[in-house]
């Protein structure tokens, strides 16, 4: 599967263009602010219908419009896939595949798979669980629809039983029906994404150690380690005994949407002790290793992308990271730097198609040579 052609209307700080693309590495090149990376979201909104960086749809649309348009042109199991995303202010948002529009857009999920390495990838390091319990639920969306309307299940019952512990206070009184009916959908929805959350972290790590390995040369060790309240009670349980702490936090304490992952360098936390490069190192294998389980889950090589990852490596790590994703293995991938020559020799080294993007200050693209 690949992209074969993408056009933006109004998308971020492009006006109007259309891009075609080889069917193995697209490098963007051009200095920082000129729009490299939002070609680059512009993809992942064809893939899952969202943006990686800004979650309000509204503010992917150009300065002063209305709208904003995205489409793509796929190859997909030798099939041409039209797919549009249009984006209106303070309207729904729309996706169509072959001019068909979606009903339920998570639909979508899964069709087009893709992974994303950036440098907001950090915050899986810095920021809260949710961060990474998001991680989970991106990967595991893509090959497996269930788990995401689980997911969709969960959150609704979540959200309606948060509601009513709100209520409880002023009200003053409690309708244990009620809180039991929404304890048995966080029950059903919540078992179902635990186990499915243990087995992809399990089959996960050791793809994701030996790419860490491969990439650092380094003999430390690494780990990730899925953490959940229900590895040590069952959530009729949590729920039952976290019931009166609910009722005055007025709000649910207790379940899946608790869990995390523990990252370790060692036996300590890598966001204590790693290296800005071991951390980096940290995350691209963990992306890398999402992508190999992705592609032998769905049989279908997911489109990578490269946000300037590149930035703070050695050239030693640079080239190795090249040569690892230029390999059959890996289907179409994009990259993005501002140092043309340097990239272009890496890729000069290695016997693969490439196409050049130069992007202006202007946000012209020229395919260069």
């Amino acid at each position: 599967m690949y992209l074969k052609k993408l056009s933006l209307i109004n998308f971020k700080n492009y006006v109007d263009v259309g891009i075609s693309f080889s069917d193995r590495i697209n490098c963007f090149v051009g200095n920082n602010g000129v729009g490299k990376t939002n070609l680059l979201d512009a993809i992942h909104y064809l893939s899952l219908a969202k943006s990686y960086f800004n979650s309000i749809d509204s503010q992917n649309i150009r300065h002063e419009n209305e709208f904003a348009v995205i489409q793509g042109e796929f190859v997909r199991q030798e099939k041409i896939e039209n797919v549009y995303c249009g984006i209106h202010r303070n309207k729904r948002k729309r996706l169509r595949r072959n001019k068909k529009e979606y009903d339920r857009i998570s639909h979508h999920i899964g069709l087009f798979p893709l992974v994303m390495i950036s440098p907001a990838d950090s915050n899986l390091i810095n920021e809260c669980g949710d961060e990474r319990r998001k991680f989970m639920n991106n990967v595991i969306s893509q090959y497996d629809r269930g788990y995401l309307d689980c997911v969709i299940q969960y959150n609704h019952a979540l959200n309606q039983r948060n509601i009513l512990l709100k209520d409880l206070k002023p009200a003053g009184n409690f309708d244990r029906d009620l809180i039991s009916a929404w304890n048995d959908q966080l029950i059903f929805f919540g078992d179902r994404i635990y186990q499915t959350r243990k087995a992809f972290i399990q089959k996960l790590v050791p793809v994701f150690r030996d790419y860490y390995k491969y990439i650092s040369d380094s003999k430390e060790e690494v780990n990730l380690t899925y953490q959940s309240q229900l590895s040590e009670s069952d959530m009729r349980e949590l729920l039952d005994n976290s019931l009166k702490k609910d009722m005055i936090l007025q709000y649910t304490t207790s379940g899946i949407h608790k869990d995390d992952l523990i990252m370790n360098l060692g036996q300590f936390p890598l966001k204590k002790t790693g290296s800005q490069g071991q951390q980096k190192t940290f995350l691209v294998a963990l992306k890398l290793a999402q992508y190999d389980f992705i592609k032998k889950i769905s049989n279908i090589s997911p489109i990578l992308l490269l946000d300037d990852v590149f930035d703070k490596f050695d050239s030693s790590r640079v080239e190795k990271i090249i040569k690892l994703v230029a390999d059959n293995n890996f289907g179409q991938i994009f990259i993005t730097d501002t140092n043309k020559s340097h990239l272009k020799s890496i890729l000069s080294t290695i016997n693969i198609d490439y196409f050049i993007y130069f992007i202006s200050d202007d946000q012209k693209i020229i395919m260069t040579s």
